[in-house]
């Protein structure tokens, strides 16, 4: 077996999932990073332009933690799994699996979004020169949305293996280019035309373009655990399904993520701009929780994939309750220094006195549960390892659910903008204890088989029950 596996396999919980999460937080800074100086050049090319970026913005988070996210778990916990069970021939299968799914759904997402591009961009308020510019700036980063599907996936098959140093590696050798590449593409520099907001996009396609070859290499050279054939193999529905049914569940979790924030700010809405403008700097510091999030929850699917594969599933449990403990903690003391100090974090973006009211008012409301969210969410990765999400699915929709039912009827009883950040925050406790419940059951373990080569094995360690 690698020593990579093992480790996965036998290495001190707690420890091991420290260490492989450290590359892919420094990645999520390293991503944020790029956001905002990209918004920060663009905003030179005046009102439109910015306001443009920000229209397209959703959009392409959206995409991004479905690639990353939602299919990308898919397939970091089909490799694992595959590794785990010792299935060394569908662990290297699952490679080019990946490519197959990436190019297909990377072409139906430029088709799809540049196809409904104007009507979406003009429905969120775009008109004029700010739809214009997002019109421009969506149709050359979703051209490009083939290399984001490759580039998310072949990450994903790398992390599947335990491996979180190279994709992480990546990202930041590849920031360190796009950084400067950006503002010569926007503006020019030489003989080089500035190509404008364009530009910009187009250095993210870059990015991902050249990102995906550096993944390719690195896999179908041999530098990693799998040693996929060079040779293209057939599109195997038997193992794409796995990948797929989890990768699709997961995507409506994303979703509802956007959703749920979507909705609040529609509700905030009945109290003026100004309510909207205080919600929508609060919550941005929620947003910035879930890649945080992420960069644990991506070693702990990976562990949990691995030893399920293995039969060892009171360790595949332990690796989850380690996992959402941490992430637990960290959400949590960031939630509790937010309600204390909510000023910290508004003063950021300004010193408005109603937008400081009201994010305050959502941060002292709302922040004290987001330990909660933690634990939820880094047991959705978690699920997403063991191949069971339909109840982390379940719980995602709940919250919306709650938020938008509960948010409503605050409104109707007139409980103003404090009403509607209870029923967030209840939403938000709901999500985490029913995550918690569900695992708890040992809804991973009912009826778990493992099919291979078309015979059917009960994966199960010896000795070992199935809660």
């Amino acid at each position: 077996m690698d020593p990579r596996t093992r480790a996965l396999l036998e290495a001190p919980i707690g420890r091991t999932i420290l260490r492989l999460a450290m590359p892919n937080v420094a990645v999520m800074v390293i991503q944020a990073a790029i956001g905002l100086v990209e918004t920060y050049f663009i905003a030179k090319l005046g009102t439109d332009a910015l306001a443009g970026l920000a229209l397209v913005f959703p959009v392409q988070m959206l995409f991004v933690m479905i690639t990353a996210g939602a299919m990308g778990g898919g397939i970091l916990s089909a490799v694992a799994r595959a590794l785990g069970s010792g299935n060394d021939d569908n662990a290297n299968a699952l490679a080019w699996q990946s490519v197959w799914i990436a190019l297909s759904l990377g072409l139906l997402t430029t088709f799809v979004v540049i196809l409904i591009a104007p009507l979406l961009y003009g429905a969120m308020g775009g008109k004029n020169g700010s739809l214009s510019a997002a019109l421009i700036y969506s149709n050359v980063v979703f051209a490009g949305a083939i290399p984001l599907w490759l580039y998310n996936s072949l990450a994903a098959v790398i992390r599947g293996t335990g491996n979180m140093f190279v994709p992480a590696a990546v990202t930041a050798v590849g920031a360190v280019i796009l950084i400067p590449l950006s503002p010569i593409l926007i503006f020019g520099f030489g003989p080089l035309p500035g190509f404008g907001i364009a530009g910009g996009a187009a250095a993210v396609v870059v990015f991902y373009v050249v990102g995906s070859a550096v993944f390719a290499y690195f896999v179908w050279s041999g530098r990693g655990v799998l040693q996929p054939s060079l040779k293209p193999q057939r599109f195997r529905w038997s193992l794409a399904r796995g990948i797929l049914k989890i990768g699709l569940l997961s995507s409506i979790a994303s979703i509802s993520t956007n959703l749920t924030i979507a909705t609040a700010t529609a509700l905030v809405g009945f109290y003026g701009p100004a309510a909207v403008a205080g919600f929508g700097t609060a919550v941005r510091l929620e947003y910035l929780l879930v890649p945080l999030v992420f960069g644990l929850g991506a070693p702990v699917a990976s562990m949990v994939g691995t030893n399920i594969g293995a039969g060892q599933n009171k360790r595949a449990l332990r690796i989850a309750w380690t996992g959402a403990a941490i992430s637990g903690v960290i959400t949590g003391l960031i939630g509790a220094a937010a309600a204390v100090e909510p000023h910290l974090w508004l003063s950021l973006f300004g010193e408005d006195a109603t937008m400081n009211a009201v994010g305050s008012l959502y941060l002292r409301i709302v922040g004290p549960f987001y330990g909660f969210f933690g634990v939820g969410l880094a047991l959705y990765f978690a699920a997403q390892g063991a191949g069971r999400v339909g109840w982390a699915m379940a719980a995602s929709l709940l919250r919306v659910a709650i938020a938008a039912l509960g948010g409503l009827l605050m409104v109707r009883l007139g409980a103003g903008t404090a009403g509607v950040f209870a029923a967030l925050a209840a939403a938000l406790a709901i999500y985490g204890v029913l995550n918690v419940i569900a695992v708890a059951s040992g809804v991973w373990f009912r009826g778990r088989e493992t099919k291979v080569d078309g015979a059917t094995a009960l994966k199960l360690a010896p000795n070992e029950g199935t809660t």
